[in-house]
């Protein structure tokens, strides 16, 4: 009798550390480090998203490196650095550098807009509006300057917008007019090493999205949705736009078209922690988790994101599918 007591109460002792043991696996979570590349815009929201995500499984050391697009891309491609999430400021550079090879989807998950910033020190501050911004960036002495062009969307992204602005406002020769006064060291690497030199005084005016200026508490023109790629609906006249950027291998280039200011992000293929990158898209797709962050800081979010055909959608993790509809 005393040892078939035994044996039960060790059976049910058994069972009860079971079901703690796997209890405890499962509200443990992902773990390790999570490695992000991303769009230098993308840092402020980014950072509020990481706290977030890290006090829900702290577990989790997600590591971010904010560069320009095509730097990131290249980083993966060129360099091949381990990474397991990579987020662009135009979702076409994961298009063209990233799939098929080293990713297979590309979820769409914002949008933004141009503007032009400057700050009270600026030269001309009191002035400057919608109606004579080109004019005041022609004036000699006016320091002014955008991102490269080569690593960054932001960059080619603004000289989209000038010669959008030559066509809008019928002024032949404003594009070149506007270069003319721009010397090439007011070309940054990325976009968001521009704000300290507004900040500092050193330069008047700088192309931003307008999440960053929002973000960065900047003084900010909006210009026309003719020409500020922030509105889909003026796709057909955006893509009068191009620049040509340095292309996917060595010595090579490619085309840039206009189109308006679309963010997207992959799980790349060989993710050294695919759980946890899964579990940070996860959070970052909610509409209550890292899109609601987003639009607290002025950048609208798809909701639902978005991916491009049914096949792309059935690809993705069973835990991201809920989250995104099948949109062009």
């Amino acid at each position: 009798m005393k040892r078939r007591y035994f044996l039960r109460s060790n059976v049910i002792f058994l069972l009860c550390a079971t079901v703690v043991f796997f209890s405890t696996v499962a509200l443990a979570g992902p773990s390790g480090k999570l490695t992000m590349f991303h769009a230098g815009s993308l840092s402020v929201p980014f950072e509020a998203m990481e706290k977030a995500f890290e006090a829900k499984y702290p577990g989790v050391d997600l590591q971010r490196e904010p560069a320009g697009s095509q730097k990131c891309a290249r980083k993966i491609t060129d360099l091949g650095k381990p990474c397991d999430i990579m987020a662009s400021a135009d979702y076409k550079v994961i298009d063209k550098l990233l799939i098929p090879g080293y990713a297979d989807c590309n979820i769409r998950f914002a949008t933004n807009q141009l503007v032009l910033c400057y700050t009270d020190k600026s030269a001309y501050a009191d002035t400057v509006n919608a109606d004579n911004w080109y004019e005041i960036l022609q004036k000699k002495g006016v320091v002014w300057g955008h991102s490269d062009p080569n690593l960054d969307p932001c960059g080619y992204r603004s000289l989209m917008v000038m010669q959008l602005a030559e066509k809008a406002l019928n002024k032949p020769g404003l594009y070149d007019k506007l270069i003319a006064n721009r010397p090439e060291e007011n070309v940054r690497p990325k976009s968001v090493e521009l704000i300290s030199l507004l900040q500092t005084g050193n330069m008047d005016y700088a192309w931003e999205y307008l999440s960053v200026a929002v973000q960065h508490g900047l003084k900010y023109i909006i210009l026309p949705d003719e020409m500020n790629l922030g509105n889909y609906k003026y796709d057909s006249t955006y893509e009068q736009a191009f620049v040509e950027v340095t292309g996917t291998k060595p010595g090579t280039t490619m085309i840039i078209k206009g189109i308006s200011c679309t963010y997207g992000v992959t799980l790349i293929k060989n993710a050294p922690n695919r759980e946890a990158a899964i579990a940070f898209l996860e959070y970052m797709l909610d509409p209550k988790g890292g899109l609601q962050i987003l639009k607290d800081m002025g950048q609208p979010p798809f909701v639902p994101c978005r991916v491009p055909t049914v096949e792309m959608k059935k690809s993705l993790p069973a835990e991201l599918q809920k989250l995104v509809e099948v949109k062009n």
